[in-house]
């Protein structure tokens, strides 16, 4: 099974997924391929699989990807190699995503894996919030990069299975926990 975690930048998407796989040993993460820059709380193969514009770019070319987009200017993608790799360790696989990669994932893989799909809501003035307070200190500019998207990823909650408000960490992760335990039966 695929649990794609969406939201806006800031959503908790990369924080509930961490606490996911603290608690579950059944509950793996696929990390999406980028060619933004490596930060300090990055860690590579974990957040994201890191690699120069001209390798995401040859991958394009090569089609070794089920998907890809650019936001925030920069590319991401879903390698094709890495997620049959963890399909075939048959443990839930947690990926956070965008809006587009949902759509594009859904529309490729629906009639082959079971994908259930997540939201995480937050408002815009605790988005901001959230994005000023973050570890790898974001500029101004990518700040308001990141909330300029924001309507646009809201616009979308109608793909998703799930929609989760994410104020208070332990709730949303067990409501997560919660969802994956019934989606499983």
């Amino acid at each position: 099974m695929l649990v794609i975690l969406s939201g806006a930048s800031g959503s908790g998407k990369d924080t509930i997924k961490n606490e996911l796989l603290k608690r579950d040993s059944n509950i793996t993460t696929l990390p999406s391929y980028t060619d933004r820059p490596i930060r300090a709380t990055d860690v590579a193969g974990i957040t994201y699989e890191f690699v120069s514009t001209q390798e995401f770019e040859n991958m394009i070319n090569n089609n070794e990807l089920y998907e890809y987009s650019v936001h925030h200017n920069h590319y991401y993608g879903t390698s094709k190699v890495l997620l049959n790799e963890k399909l075939a360790q048959n443990k839930i696989i947690v990926k956070d995503i965008d809006v587009n990669g949902t759509e594009n994932l859904e529309d490729l893989l629906k009639n082959d894996i079971k994908i259930v799909t997540i939201f995480l809501r937050v408002d815009k003035q605790e988005l901001r919030r959230r994005l000023e307070s973050r570890e790898d200190k974001l500029d101004e500019k990518e700040i308001q990069l990141r909330l300029n998207r924001f309507d646009y990823e809201e616009s979308k909650i109608g793909i998703y299975d799930y929609i989760i408000r994410n104020y208070d960490l332990e709730k949303t992760v067990n409501i997560v926990m919660e969802v994956i335990k019934n989606e499983c039966k």
